[in-house]
């Protein structure tokens, strides 16, 4: 495992959505003594499988999981990134949206959440050309995070045994952490982070069956 190395792991299906991708991570400044490597999927069976994929083939420490429509930019996020790993290393995952708690039902936005992400709360853009050294006053814990972006510094399989479509694969992860005793944090940098641009109506063709696998695997974890 390289201590000093970033990857990207990045599930596609879009070569032109990807290649949007690829120019805000281009811009991103890397920070001295780190190199930075992108590992794309194509082709994958599940999120899991191709995140799992992506993990085996990286020997890198830091590893950001991302969606191919989203953004990052905020030009300091992989500084920034590091240095909230650094604040404790109990912290294994970053996200950038996210809930302390958990409803009961595992639906993530049924609950209140935190974000680093670029929305409605946080319009200041020209923000994410200031660098921001966060402390430990300026995360949150969080329970569960979005799967847009997931940054880990430790490797833990994805749940592939279980879930084998595109849905609640992040809130697994989430709970895998947790239960390694790590914690999982979302950024408040008083600014966004990055952009998603999921402007399509999601397929939830199979998400009511994931989720009631979720409630069964993680029910402990939910009322705890």
């Amino acid at each position: 495992m390289k201590e000093n190395k970033i990857c990207f792991i990045i599930c596609v299906n879009n070569q032109r959505c990807l290649e949007e991708n690829l120019l805000y991570l281009n811009r991103l400044i890397v920070p001295e003594g780190y190199e930075v490597d992108i590992i794309t999927i194509e082709g994958a069976k599940s999120m899991t499988s191709g995140y799992n994929e992506g993990m085996q083939a990286s020997d890198a420490k830091y590893k950001i999981y991302m969606h191919q429509d989203v953004f990052i930019t905020d030009i300091y996020f992989l500084q920034e990134m590091i240095d909230i790993f650094t604040i404790d290393p109990k912290i294994g995952m970053i996200g950038m949206v996210g809930t302390e708690k958990l409803p009961e039902d595992g639906i993530m936005w049924n609950a209140d959440r935190s974000f680093a992400v670029y929305c409605k709360y946080n319009l200041d853009i020209e923000n994410c050309c200031t660098y921001r050294k966060p402390t430990g006053d300026d995360i949150v814990m969080a329970q569960a995070i979005d799967g847009l972006l997931m940054a880990t510094q430790y490797d833990i399989p994805w749940r592939e045994d279980i879930f084998t479509d595109w849905d609640f694969y992040d809130t697994s992860q989430s709970m895998e952490f947790l239960k390694a005793g790590y914690y999982v944090v979302v950024p408040q940098l008083d600014k966004p982070m990055c952009v998603h641009d999921d402007g399509y109506i999601l397929k939830l063709e199979n998400y009511e069956d994931n989720r009631l696998k979720f409630l069964k695997e993680y029910e402990a974890y939910l009322k705890g």
